[in-house]
């Protein structure tokens, strides 16, 4: 299955072009570089589920009305009115929050991967050079970080990770969702898509420490051997494109995706422990009882 074509893409470069030329006209001087991050800097792109993916890198000193600046640009890109428009996610920081020298900003370990592997400059000059490449352990842990509180129903992210969720009150419980599978197909093919691959895009960091599409991922996991839920997986890298069909997805759901997140969750829990994260791994021993209570 291809990744994407030109005609796919076009709409979302649309949206990037309009977001870049905000942020250089808000930000001025301090904007020192852009990059198109996610599925439109590395593939995999669709405009029916995939986000608006862009990176900012500011001058040093991080300063505190940056925030207030980036948001307010933001805010007024996704009020544009399209669909993709509303999808826009923006990462940023200044050299030293990117070197782990200070704090601010918002680059998630996952996304600052992303940046360094994939990153497409948009505008300024490059300055990956300054980019700390997060170790693998830091992966694993944002990565479980983000499952338990966005995924495992605890509500408890740290306010970096909920920023970077996007969490609203409106969206619900998706622990409830993912043992409900109607509720979740009545939300749309964009949320059962995540919900789905999600593990699998999570495991594939942890097997691998790369951040890959999410045909590279879900391609690795269905080479794997005795790996559960094996046609949501497929059935899901499809609906990316195309939603399923009038009762398609329930009944693969109800009988594929408990199994595919219990599998993900006792990888996890291992890979937790083997580092000394003994806390954490017994919070995703918690959420498997609660996903199969």
């Amino acid at each position: 299955m291809a990744d994407t074509s030109a005609s796919d893409t076009h709409q979302g470069e649309a949206v990037l072009a309009r977001a870049v030329a905000a942020y250089r006209a808000a930000l001025g001087s301090r904007l020192i570089a852009g990059y198109a991050l996610g599925s439109l800097a590395h593939g995999g792109f669709s405009p029916l589920v995939s986000d608006v993916d862009l990176g900012l890198i500011l001058q040093d000193p991080p300063r505190a009305q940056d925030r207030v600046a980036i948001h307010r640009v933001a805010r007024s890109v996704r009020a544009g009115g399209s669909a993709l428009d509303q999808r826009l996610s923006v990462f940023w920081g200044t050299p030293s929050t990117l070197r782990g020298q200070a704090r601010g900003g918002r680059f998630p370990p996952l996304d600052r991967l992303d940046l360094l592997e994939a990153g497409r400059l948009l505008t300024g000059q490059d300055a990956r050079s300054d980019v700390a490449r997060p170790a693998r352990a830091e992966l694993l842990v944002a990565g479980a970080e983000f499952a338990l509180g966005y995924l495992g129903g605890t509500r408890k992210l740290p306010g970096r990770l909920r920023d970077w969720a996007r969490l609203r009150p409106q969206d619900g419980n998706v622990l409830d969702e993912i043992r409900d599978p109607s509720r979740l197909v009545s939300r749309g093919p964009r949320r059962l898509t995540k919900v789905a691959l999600f593990p699998v895009r999570f495991l594939f960091t942890a097997q691998t420490g790369q951040v890959g599409t999410n045909t590279l991922a879900a391609e690795h996991y269905l080479a794997s051997a005795h790996v559960p839920a094996t046609m949501l997986v497929a059935a899901s890298l499809a609906w990316r494109l195309e939603p399923p069909a009038v009762g398609e997805a329930t009944p693969l759901l109800a009988r594929e995706l408990i199994p595919l997140y219990v599998h993900y969750i006792d990888d996890h829990i291992t890979r937790l422990r083997a580092i000394n994260r003994d806390p954490l791994a017994d919070s995703f021993c918690r959420w498997r009882s609660r996903l199969l209570a």
